[in-house]
């Protein structure tokens, strides 16, 4: 093993190298620090409220957002993005605790940050998209603009970059029409002090209906750059479940601890079955959101069913749910989970992006002698599942800091979510899970 002279030595080294290749590429690097905030809870608009009031000053003057043409069809991707859900769940799992993600929250905001992404830094992010960059884009933009929404369900996207009023750093013109043409964002240059960590908790606060109520408790020295995306929703059931429909009962922990609960008990939509698990699909108002559950059967642990489950045959399986009336009960449930994810997307296969000495963000923009690198990725979510529908949340935080060179036949079907289950929020066009996680322990959730 090298001692701490020769890694220094090496870090030097590499540092140097890592300059002269970036100064023939560009005259000048890039220092920043991103920060993607993506937040589930309310309404599609991709424009935010204007109401609110910000000190920040507002750059998108003189940056018109094109409009891509929309894909009618996306089916030839949706397991890829049904697998990303599941491999991102399967590497936050932890046995015994409960675990709640936004896949779509971190794919969007990945997706922002990709588009100032270069060479191998790119490749390996597209090899974890499983779809390049550009498809990406245009799959998430189609994606977003297409979804329903009504009195009764509502899905809200919001999108923002803060740049630092710092002299030394100029993002690229072209990243910002990128992510302006698909994902609308708007632009604030701000002081990067305590007004500005106030506007951004601000701003999340009000883009997920204080769902979030806040995601960042200082700005850092090195960080120029805060990337932010936020989404928000919210379903009523077409029924609200009635005071005669809640029973109390108890919840079977994997160790065989039982818990208090309360089910709601009523009847599902759809039944699911697959190897070593069964399930349902209940509709949220006008069928177009729903409420997925699955349950390994007895004997198998719910991370022996996630091993055995993959974007494909999960996309195969919403899709050819049973017509079958099903009798559920549903705990109720407010569940909220908070993970930094860098190591979880180094172990997916996005390593580069992590390494001030190899991370290429070139196209994002340039800060004199400097890298660009993701230093972390915090991912917070909350969820409450209750007798009149569903609220869910969430916020993804990744930080890039600077490093300076130095069948119509109907079958009664029974599901109790009494133990340890997989679950899910899902569009129904798609099939694709925005939302999806584990339920392990009743007791660190509440009801409303």
């Amino acid at each position: 093993m090298k001692d701490i002279k020769e890694y220094k030595a090496e870090i030097f080294r590499r540092s140097q190298e890592r300059i002269r290749q970036r100064k023939t590429k560009h005259k000048k690097i890039l220092t920043v620090s991103v920060c993607f905030c993506l937040a589930l809870v309310c309404s599609v608009n991709l424009i935010f409220n204007t109401g609110l009031r910000l000190n920040a000053e507002d750059l998108m003057k003189g940056i018109e957002g094109n409009e891509p043409q929309i894909i009618d069809d996306l089916s030839s991707q949706n397991a890829e993005v049904t697998d990303f859900a599941l491999r991102l769940l399967k590497e936050n799992y932890a046995q015994n605790t409960n675990t709640l993600i936004s896949p779509l929250s971190v794919l969007s905001a990945l997706a922002m940050i990709s588009n100032g992404a270069d060479a191998e830094t790119l490749e390996e992010m597209e090899s974890v998209f499983g779809m390049t960059r550009e498809d990406l884009n245009l799959y998430l933009y189609s994606y977003t603009n297409a979804l329903p929404q009504g009195e009764k369900y509502k899905l809200k996207l919001a999108n923002s970059l803060w740049i630092t009023e710092d002299e030394n750093f100029t993002v690229n013109r072209a990243f910002l029409q990128t992510n302006a043409d698909y994902f609308s964002a708007d632009v604030y240059k701000a002081a990067f002090d305590e007004s500005t960590c106030r506007d951004i908790n601000a701003w999340v606060k009000d883009a997920t209906d204080g769902m979030i109520p806040s995601i960042l408790d200082r700005i850092s020295d090195n960080t120029v750059m805060y990337l932010i995306n936020a989404l928000s929703f919210e379903a009523e059931w077409p029924e609200v479940y009635k005071s005669t429909q809640i029973r109390n009962d108890s919840f079977t922990k994997e160790d065989g601890t039982k818990q208090p609960a309360e089910f709601m008990i009523g009847e599902a939509d759809r039944f699911l079955k697959i190897r070593n698990a069964t399930g349902f699909i209940k509709y949220y108002s006008d069928c177009k959101y729903a409420f997925a559950a699955l349950l390994p059967n007895e004997g198998i642990s719910v991370a022996e069913f996630l091993d055995s489950l993959d974007g494909a045959s999960l996309s195969e399986l919403f899709a050819h749910s049973l017509n079958r009336t099903v009798y559920a009960w549903i705990p109720k449930f407010e569940s909220e989970y908070t993970v930094e994810m860098s190591d979880v997307l180094k172990n997916m296969g996005i390593n580069r992006a992590f390494d001030p000495l190899s991370a290429d963000f070139d196209s994002l923009g340039s800060y004199t002698d400097g890298y660009v690198y993701i230093s972390r990725i915090l991912h917070k979510t909350r969820i409450s599942v209750a007798e009149k529908g569903t609220k869910a949340g969430a916020v993804t935080v990744a930080a890039v800091d600077g490093l300076s060179a130095p069948g119509d036949n109907k079958k009664f079907e029974t599901v109790y979510l009494d133990r340890p289950f997989v679950y899910m929020l899902i569009d129904c066009e798609n099939n694709i899970p925005f939302f999806i996680g584990t339920m392990m322990d009743i007791e660190n959730s509440t009801g409303y």
